[in-house]
């Protein structure tokens, strides 16, 4: 794909293509790219040389007047296949517009792999059970807000974090136990002895058979989290008041 085109040599392929299938097409009316008309019904496209918000907010406007609205671009060569396109065609399907992507490489080949269709929000959830389900798991998971919304590069507090600072209150209060006495003191029952038995962030160490204790990397957690530490210590009193010292 050469680098010097315009916006204006995706027009030729268009037109080429949209009166083959039968459309009367027309340029430049009222602001228009591309209109086309076909058994009556209207479609308008809206040529760039790069997605961006300002085409979609362009094309939005264009859905107050015509019946199908569709943006072009040139075919990305490295975009196509990465999780930001993925992103990209899932905002214009939300849309209801239309997606052209044309190789202007001599042969000028048209595709279109995105068709203007309603959006079915609840398909759409339906198709994302699975991830809206763990969201919401993690959701549930959380119990005071550590984080900050918008960070990047800081450390986060997830649910698993939450839960293996829960366990390693347990220990540092009653000392080591097993699994099962962990669970006895609140732990969730469907996380405790994965989370012992992986010792993922190297808190706790292994005394005997299914015994646990919290180590000198869990204690200094336990310091480096203090508001969270404080919270699972002051609910294991209050649980438990006969249990600590």
């Amino acid at each position: 794909m050469k680098n010097d085109f315009l916006e204006e040599d995706l027009y030729k392929p268009i037109h080429d293509f949209l009166v083959k299938e039968g459309y009367e097409v027309r340029s430049e009316v009222k602001f228009c790219d591309i209109c086309a008309t076909k058994e009556g019904q209207l479609t308008i496209i809206e040529l760039k040389k790069n997605l961006s918000v300002e085409l979609l907010a362009q094309a939005a406007k264009r859905q107050r007047l015509a019946d199908f609205v569709y943006i072009a671009v040139p075919k990305p060569k490295r975009l196509i296949s990465t999780s930001k396109w993925k992103d990209i065609c899932n905002l214009i399907k939300r849309l209801e517009l239309g997606l052209i992507l044309v190789t202007l490489n001599g042969s000028n080949y048209i595709e279109i792999p995105i068709s203007p269709t309603p959006f079915d929000l609840k398909k759409s959830i339906q198709a994302n059970k699975k991830k809206r389900l763990k969201l919401m798991e993690e959701l549930k998971g959380r119990t005071i807000e550590l984080n900050t919304g918008g960070s990047r590069g800081k450390k986060l507090m997830t649910a698993y974090k939450e839960t293996s600072l829960h366990i390693a209150c347990c220990l540092h209060m009653f000392g080591p136990m097993s699994a099962k006495k962990v669970k006895e003191y609140g732990a969730p029952s469907d996380k405790t002895w994965s989370i012992l038995y992986n010792n993922y962030y190297g808190w706790f160490y292994k005394k005997e058979k299914n015994i646990y204790g919290l180590s000198d990397v869990g204690i200094d957690a336990l310091n480096e989290y203090s508001e969270l530490t404080g919270y699972y210590k002051n609910m294991l009193e209050k649980k438990l008041p006969q249990k600590i010292n």
